[in-house]
């Protein structure tokens, strides 16, 4: 698979290479809400959605969840315009709502250092969380810096830079419908 030319001038594109398809990527998030259903039926969990990268992976897991549950959101920045992150930790965006006796599920995009996700999950728990789990989309254990434990798995990824349904760099490649490595 290609980008459109017409996307390519747009935005003065490095090369990008396809890593997992679009088929692929909906399949396995199939599977994965399958997984979540079975294991919070009788449940209605919390799906948090880490915004800006997770919101495309969100909306796509949380239609293959057949359980009632509720969506919040949390924007942290850890990266900048830096293809690499700082590991330092800000919420730019809190939740809504309270999280007293609530089964969580976090939904990132991708556990690179796990220093993000370790922070989310204390603060969640700190907050009065009765469980919180990951859900990733991508997961990059050569990466690791801080232990996460990860509930559910997307994709084992090497350690590239990817882009592509919600990842960005710099803003930009959000929108397309598979993971691509941004080629140097």
């Amino acid at each position: 698979m290609s980008i459109s030319p017409a996307y390519r001038s747009e935005f003065e594109n490095p090369q990008l290479e396809v890593l997992i398809p679009a088929d692929e990527l909906q399949s396995r998030i199939r599977e994965m809400g399958r997984q979540i259903t079975v294991d919070y039926l009788g449940r209605r969990p919390e799906i948090i959605c880490v915004l800006k990268g997770a919101m495309v992976f969100m909306s796509d897991l949380i239609r293959a969840i057949d359980l009632p549950l509720t969506i919040d959101f949390i924007a942290v920045s850890s990266y900048g315009k830096e293809k690499s992150t700082t590991g330092e930790v800000r919420i730019v965006k809190d939740l809504d709502g309270p999280l007293d006796g609530r089964d969580i599920i976090l939904v990132e995009d991708i556990l690179d250092t796990g220093l993000t996700l370790n922070y989310l999950m204390n603060y969640f728990r700190s907050r009065g969380a009765t469980s919180v789990r990951i859900a990733a989309l991508l997961n990059k254990p050569d990466r690791r810096k801080a232990e996460v434990d990860l509930a559910y798995q997307g994709f084992e990824i090497p350690d590239k830079f990817v882009v592509g349904y919600g990842l960005d760099f710099d803003e930009r490649f959000r929108n397309l419908p598979y993971i691509a490595v941004v080629k140097e």
